[in-house]
């Protein structure tokens, strides 16, 4: 019976992997940047790991706001595609351009506001001194990557997800090895050690937001739907409906981040090391994570073209299907991580008393792995029927309202440390995505009834 009922899901796995593995290789790719700067980084000294873990968790929180707003477009598009309506399709892109514009230059403006106040979070003063100039260089890189993801969203909702992974991995490659030259100094150089690796961020960001634009303006599939935009047309209803779309996904996003972005915090009121160590945890953690997000954005796909062409039963099963898909994968990890937890820190870093934390660390990373990649997918099924809202409303309860409070009772009143800390997020990840499961079965229910 069961080896049926999983026969039945085979042309589903297969569809939406087609969608799913060009952005899964866009996204581990960006994955390998990451792991390239802190591996880089690392070897600098434990200070500088120390510093891009503190800045990065800053950052981050203002960074998936914005890229957030970006995947609001996504289901839009797919649902309009899905019904062949090109002219609507063109009208998101445009509202999304202009909405992602005003919204970038004014987390730039914001973020940076912050970096005046990153002295006073409690940080070792070694760790701030390194950690501001990479951050602010990391800032300003979100006006080119927000408008790449402008154009890489809308011509994922119509299905190509391709181009954006080739643009992404071009820039990866500029990017490490931009790392390489600016962070040891190489053919002439100076070695700007952390700063570095800002520097070369914001240059492969910018890249790949030109990268695109040529693309798109060249490519005669996408260049029509230019063709189908107004440039004097501003429509409120559009602004409006990308904003309500978008913004509770970045909200989402941004809730999800705010939990990790305090774990960080806590992990340094418990001194250097523990965040060196939580940096590498969190790395080694993100090369699934990433892959379980580009299964989500494909789910996206699949859900809202399904939503579109109203194919209600393909539409919740290439949901369910994303499911099976990505608790297998999950699994696989968790074992890795578990199995090499020892080994793998050395890619950070010699120093063993970080290796040893690091390894305890990657203990908790491997449990929390299945909750992580279902809670991520089942998200992206939630987007692809443009239900955000409720979806806000769940991570906000599970993320910030249990999540942090939690992994300060955890580890500094019951005095785990960062056994604590990491549990509390083990925990929270999975009551999410119990949660996000029967509100995706609940919501498939009210759409094919029309309610």
């Amino acid at each position: 019976m069961l080896i049926n009922y999983f026969k039945s899901y085979l042309p589903f796995y297969r569809r939406n992997l087609n969608v799913a593995i060009p952005v899964v290789l866009s996204q581990a790719g960006q994955m390998t940047v990451q792991l390239a700067d802190n591996m880089m980084v690392g070897h600098v000294g434990v200070s500088e790991l120390a510093a891009a873990s503190f800045a990065n968790s800053i950052y981050i929180v203002g960074f998936v706001l914005g890229l957030g707003l970006t995947f609001g477009a996504t289901p839009l598009v797919g649902s309009a595609f899905g019904q062949k309506n090109f002219k609507e399709a063109a009208t998101v892109l445009h509202h999304s351009f202009l909405g992602n514009g005003m919204v970038s230059l004014i987390l730039v403006a914001t973020m940076w506001a912050v970096s005046w106040l990153m002295p006073y979070m409690g940080q070792p003063e070694a760790v701030v001194e390194l950690a501001v100039p990479y951050y602010r260089l990391l800032v300003i890189s979100i006006v080119p990557f927000m408008l790449f993801f402008t154009g890489k969203q809308f011509i994922e909702g119509l299905g190509n997800t391709s181009m954006a992974m080739k643009i992404t991995l071009a820039a990866n490659v500029v990017n490490i090895g931009l790392n390489y030259i600016w962070i040891y100094g190489k053919l002439g150089f100076p070695a700007f050690g952390l700063v570095g690796a800002g520097y070369a961020t914001l240059t492969a960001r910018s890249l790949m937001a030109i990268g695109f634009s040529v693309f798109m303006l060249r490519h005669p599939h996408f260049k029509r739907y230019f063709y189908l935009i107004d440039p004097r047309q501003f429509s409120l209803k559009h602004i409006s409906l990308f904003f309500r779309t978008g913004m509770p996904i970045g909200l989402q996003m941004l809730a999800e981040v705010t939990l990790f972005s305090l774990a960080a915090v806590m992990m340094g009121w418990l001194g250097e090391v523990p965040l060196a160590a939580h940096q590498i945890g969190i790395q080694v953690s993100m090369v699934s994570f990433m892959i379980a997000t580009g299964v989500a954005s494909g789910t996206t796909i699949r859900v809202s073209h399904q939503l579109g062409a109203r194919n209600f039963e393909e539409m919740q099963k290439a949901g369910i299907a994303s499911l099976h898909m990505i608790i297998a994968f999950m699994s696989t990890t968790a074992m890795l991580f578990f199995a090499f937890r020892y080994q793998l820190p050395y890619l950070f870093t010699n120093n063993p008393e970080v290796v040893d934390t690091a390894a305890y660390l990657l203990i908790f990373s491997a449990l929390f792995q299945i909750f992580d990649g279902s809670q991520v997918v089942l998200l992206g099924s939630l987007r692809g029927l443009a239900d955000v809202n409720k979806a806000f409303q769940l991570a906000l309860v599970t993320y910030l309202i249990m999540g942090v409070p939690l992994m300060y009772l955890l580890g500094f009143v019951f005095d785990m440390g960062g056994a604590g800390v990491w549990s509390a997020l083990a925990l929270s990840l999975a009551v999410a995505a119990v949660f996000f499961f029967f509100r995706f079965k609940r919501k498939c229910r009210i759409v094919e009834k029309g309610l």
